[in-house]
């Protein structure tokens, strides 16, 4: 009997009782790989000693300090370490506890941010479908995602859609990923024609889509384009890195392989790589300082933000990740991990694309390779993926609706960057088991 009100009510998962390295053990002694990093959370893997070390120290000094009346020695030093690797003109932190946080906090600075330079008339957002951008309303709002989206769509946010930069589904015969790119970013400049510039406050996107796409990237030039479209009307770029960032594509902040500059961006998931719930809105300097110089409040906050437990916890890893160089290792176990996946599915007869950067990767699944034609929504194909694979002894991250939140079906992968050649073999030897079960 349990008191736990789980994700799905007709559904008993197995208890987890303890990590090592790249596995969890459940209560029965079963390993599972974590192949997905659970939802692209433990860069480090389960068991880093450093890391669950500092969290004791920090304990043992000072659990909790209400930001209202303190700041705290591990909230200094991880916003300085930040900030040292952050894009350029990116220059503050804002910490809360998690991505959805995080977004929410992004998306109120950037409509105080113009109330505060006198410009009260933005209102309004722009992100592009197939996006996933958290669960709480704010963040829910400029997702893109139909199926998250539509019970609660009378309470949201007032925000248009464009369409993804979706290679694999969206570049027309003829056409170079240069040209696609520069064709889907400007149905950004279209859709502020059609709501009014005046009336936006920012347009909101993933550098490498996550979940509801499996880990597709954009294609060259695409953000370059979007920054000179948001810069020519006063908006806003907001960069949502939750899931793909802190090393997770192989750089530390995602963006950098575009060579785009956002005004704010969002981080969490491998921040704190799931040893304490923690999350982060860094913003420019140019929106730090209107909310300096005007009313000097940011009207935003929650009991948590700035935890120096969790942001002892943090500073550790974003120290593995950058000093101790793992984000290296993200890009090169990354190549490592591509290599396999195409050898073992390239010409899977099911499988129609595998995309991704680092230690991010997807894999579309389509029932006729040759027309990209997906299975029809009532197989739940990756529900039967996902299943097959937890019982195989590997945790993924399938999903369903890749195409238009209804149809498609992708896996995606974000393993710990700790990962091994020799526990990639096993990854790819257990997904293929898993597909060769799921798939008729």
């Amino acid at each position: 009997m349990t008191h736990v009100f789980p994700r799905h009510t007709k559904a008993r998962p197995p208890v987890a009782l303890r990590g090592e390295g790249a596995y969890i053990i459940d209560e029965t002694g079963k390993r599972y790989l974590d192949g997905s990093g659970g939802a692209a959370v433990s860069c480090l893997g389960h068991s880093d000693p450093d890391v669950t070390q500092a969290i004791k120290d920090q304990a043992d000094r000072i659990a909790f300090a209400h930001t209202g009346f303190f700041t705290s020695e591990p909230a200094e030093r991880l916003a300085d370490r930040l900030i040292a690797h952050a894009p350029e003109g990116i220059e503050r932190v804002y910490f809360v506890s998690g991505g959805s946080e995080a977004v929410e906090a992004a998306l109120k600075l950037a409509r105080q941010y113009f109330l505060e330079i006198g410009e009260p008339g933005r209102t309004r957002f722009i992100a592009r479908r197939q996006s996933y951008h958290g669960n709480t309303l704010g963040a829910l709002g400029t997702g893109g995602n139909l199926w998250r989206r539509e019970p609660f769509a009378p309470l949201m946010v007032e925000t248009s859609h464009i369409a993804p930069c979706y290679e694999y589904r969206g570049r027309e015969a003829g056409e170079t990923p240069e040209e696609y790119g520069l064709r889907v970013a400007d149905e950004l400049e279209a859709e502020l024609h059609r709501v009014g510039p005046e009336s936006v406050i920012a347009f909101v996107a993933e550098p490498v889509v996550g979940a509801t796409l499996g880990a597709v990237p954009a294609v060259p030039g695409y953000f370059k384009r979007i920054r000179e479209i948001c810069d020519r009307h006063g908006i806003l770029l907001i960069l949502d890195e939750v899931m793909c960032g802190m090393g997770r594509t192989g750089t530390l902040f995602a963006c950098e392989q575009d060579g785009v500059r956002p005004d704010i961006v969002t981080i969490a998931k491998g921040l704190g790589a799931g040893y304490q719930p923690i999350g982060a809105m860094l913003c420019s300097g140019a929106i730090y300082a209107a909310i300096e110089g005007g009313s000097g409040f940011f009207q935003h906050g929650h009991t948590y933000i700035g935890h120096p437990v969790a942001c002892a916890a943090a500073d550790v890893v974003v120290g593995k990740l950058t000093d101790g160089g793992m984000t290296a290792r993200a890009a090169r176990m990354g190549a490592v991990l591509e290599r396999a996946l195409h050898e073992a599915f390239g010409q899977h007869p099911h499988i129609g694309d595998i995309r991704g950067r680092g230690m991010f990767r997807g894999l579309e699944i389509v029932e006729d390779r040759a027309t990209r034609a997906p299975f029809a929504p009532e197989r739940a194909i990756h529900k039967a993926v996902k299943a097959a694979a937890f019982e195989a002894g590997l945790i993924c991250y399938p999903m369903g609706g890749t195409i238009d939140g209804r149809q498609g079906d992708h896996v995606l992968l974000a393993p710990p960057f700790i990962l091994e050649e020799a526990q990639i073999g096993e990854l790819v030897d257990k997904l293929a088991t898993a597909l060769r079960v799921a798939l008729p």
